[in-house]
């Protein structure tokens, strides 16, 4: 039964994974999208950024809630403590959304659209950060009593994740930017090229400076990291990362259009795969493993019949939203077929 229990948890750490890359890759050039909308250069612009998204960005945010309730359902500790943890980013990130919201609804029929274009942009980078504060101090670890988070309510707050949440903001903006290459054309796509580049080089110091400092802040991060025969299976994950991000630049200076999207989606892909391997058997770093944050056997059965459908169904989904939406956008014409 024991043997049964941890084969449902890993299952169920492997579909969490996947929703949170899934979430992190679509709604990720989303957010950055809203981020870079503060820099466009006038409301032509702004327009046609958020055009791009008009028709895709409620879907997108559909992960971050199967995240939730799968995490609530599979891992109910694991989901009682970060919600005790991070309480104060989960608020910060949820306004942040709220105000996306109103902005998307509102800032169309507005005679006065500046306040709704803040309202927009200042809503991507506050749920940005807020993710970004929350994957630090996860990452940085959790203060426990035994089964009891024992930390304070500012303890997510440390240099650590502070420099975890500017490594989201550069990398969503980097999403955000080569999406803005695929979607549009002329100046913005110009624009958008060195966007992609400034951003890229940030996000490769932030993500370098957590590389190092993650081993040192958990010795069982570095144990695995560098213990023999581990260093070579480990290292191939960052080198993949790296030479993601050679060529990204690469297409950048090549001027391609659809290149630059996918070499940023494997920078993710690479370094969400090497956080998992590093934390794995912990879902709480360091003091809950999966096992123990587990639900019941039967629950993690009767949730799995649920999200096997689910899944499929909302991949499908959005493989046919980007289908229909493809196309360069046009401020006059919306969106423009270019097959």
């Amino acid at each position: 039964m024991q043997d049964l229990h941890l084969f449902l948890a890993n299952i169920w750490f492997f579909l969490l994974g996947l929703v949170l890359v899934l979430y992190v890759m679509l709604d990720g050039f989303d957010l950055g999208v809203g981020m870079l909308s503060l820099f466009a250069k006038d409301e032509r612009n702004r327009s046609i950024m958020m055009t791009s998204l008009g028709y895709i960005w409620d879907a997108n945010e559909t992960w971050l809630v199967i995240l939730g309730g799968a995490l609530f359902g599979a891992f109910p500790l694991a989901y009682g403590v970060m919600l005790h943890a991070f309480y104060l980013p989960l608020l910060l990130m949820i306004f942040g959304l709220i105000f996306r919201g109103m902005a998307f609804g509102f800032r169309e029929n507005a005679d006065n659209k500046v306040p709704w274009n803040v309202a927009f942009g200042l809503g991507s980078l506050m749920s940005t950060v807020a993710q970004g504060f929350i994957l630090g101090g996860f990452i940085g670890g959790i203060p426990m009593n035994g089964r009891s988070y024992a930390g304070q309510a500012w303890d997510w707050l440390t240099p650590f994740s502070l420099l975890v949440a500017a490594g989201a903001v550069f990398g969503y903006a980097l999403l955000g930017a080569t999406y803005l290459i695929i979607k549009t054309e002329g100046e913005i796509q110009t624009r958008n090229y060195r966007h992609a580049m400034i951003a890229a080089c940030l996000m490769l110091l932030a993500a370098t400076g957590i590389s190092i400092w993650t081993p040192l802040r958990h010795a069982y991060v570095a144990a695995r990291w560098f213990a023999w025969p581990n260093f070579i299976y480990i290292a191939l994950l960052p080198a993949a990362a790296f030479f993601s991000f050679l060529m990204l630049m690469r297409s950048l200076q090549k001027r391609h259009e659809r290149a630059p999207f996918f070499w940023s989606l494997g920078i993710f892909f690479f370094s969400f795969i090497g956080l998992a391997v590093s934390l794995y058997p912990y879902i709480i770093p360091t003091t809950i493993t999966l096992a123990e944050a587990a639900a019941s056997p039967k629950t993690l059965v009767f949730m799995l019949t649920g999200i096997g459908m689910l899944i499929p169904l909302m991949l499908g989904y959005n493989a046919y939203q980007y289908i229909v939406f493809r196309g360069k956008v046009r401020e006059e014409e919306g969106y423009h077929s270019s097959s």
